[in-house]
């Protein structure tokens, strides 16, 4: 995803490569991640592919099977990588994870401390925004999840960014030899307030934290526990609504086509050009509507910036 070389400069090739790990693309709702091989093959509904054939190929490209079928061969994105990653925990999408990149305002150069892995949705998004110098620091009390993370790390090649620990934080508080270095804390924790006394003793003067969580009762506890330490609290739940895009059709003289037709008609008459209505009515149309399975709630994100006392 993001080659990093000895001296810590971004190498990102756009060119397939034997070994490399690609995002095969299917359609929208179904893509997965294949690791490149020489003498493998892709099998499914729409034919056998070889990795042979994507070796030398820019990233996007489309490439066609024995029957004719077709592929893309995406790089694997930080925003690709959350959509076709292994669910070891429930895990952040885009939307959350872009609001928590900018309100922990996330640059080049920061160092960040995480609490828990998990699935590595977000670390992998973290890492990017922190390369080329910057590090990212995450913690998971669970040993075979952290082992899982580091082996995903490796696969997406953000591991020279990203360091996975296994740590109690809500029992031990994050290790002593960050006190004062972190730029950002995130938090994911069943009981994130357990933490918070351990995230204000790492973050720099004016740090960000930023906690997630399911309910809205452990977002109260969180918020009395921030006040004594921290300002500027604000809560954030952040729904997303997607639209799909399609070419369509329509025949305006049957069912709900009318509507449209009659609308057009409309338009065509103050232009002055109601002869074409006809044709144009069964020309491709462009339309949009709101996707019918919309993601709902998923967590609410608490933000706050340390203190600092004069």
């Amino acid at each position: 995803m993001l080659p990093i070389d000895p001296t810590k400069k971004i190498s990102f090739s756009r060119i397939v490569c034997d070994g490399d790990l690609v995002i095969v693309y299917e359609r929208h709702d179904n893509m997965k991640a294949v690791k490149v091989c020489q003498d493998s093959v892709l099998q499914n509904r729409f034919g056998v592919f070889k990795h042979s054939d994507w070796i030398g190929k820019p990233f996007g490209s489309k490439v066609f099977s024995n029957k004719g079928g077709f592929i893309y061969l995406l790089a694997p994105t930080p925003e690709l990588w959350t959509l076709v990653l292994s669910h070891r925990t429930q895990i952040l999408y885009i939307a959350d994870i872009s609001f928590v990149v900018m309100y922990l305002e996330i640059v080049p150069g920061c160092l960040v401390l995480e609490s828990g892995t998990g699935s590595g949705s977000l670390t992998t998004s973290l890492a990017r925004a922190v390369a080329p110098t910057g590090h990212v620091y995450t913690f998971d009390f669970h040993e075979q999840r952290a082992a899982s993370a580091r082996e995903d790390f490796e696969k997406t090649e953000v591991c020279n960014l990203v360091t996975v620990g296994v740590r109690d934080i809500q029992g031990e508080g994050f290790p002593e030899e960050f006190s004062g270095l972190a730029d950002s804390v995130f938090l994911d924790l069943p009981q994130p307030w357990l933490a918070i006394p351990s995230a204000a003793k790492m973050l720099k003067p004016d740090g960000a934290l930023c906690s997630f969580s399911p309910c809205i009762e452990q977002v109260q506890r969180t918020c009395d526990t921030l006040i004594s330490k921290f300002t500027d609290i604000r809560t954030f739940e952040v729904l997303l609504r997607t639209y799909e895009v399609q070419e369509v059709r329509m025949n305006c003289s049957q069912g709900d086509g009318g509507n449209l037709g009659s609308l057009i008609r409309k338009r065509r008459r103050h232009s002055g050009k109601g002869n074409n209505v006809q044709d144009n009515l069964s020309s491709p149309t462009v339309m949009a509507r709101p996707c019918s399975e919309a993601k709902g709630h998923t967590g609410y994100l608490t933000f706050a910036r340390l203190k600092c006392l004069s």
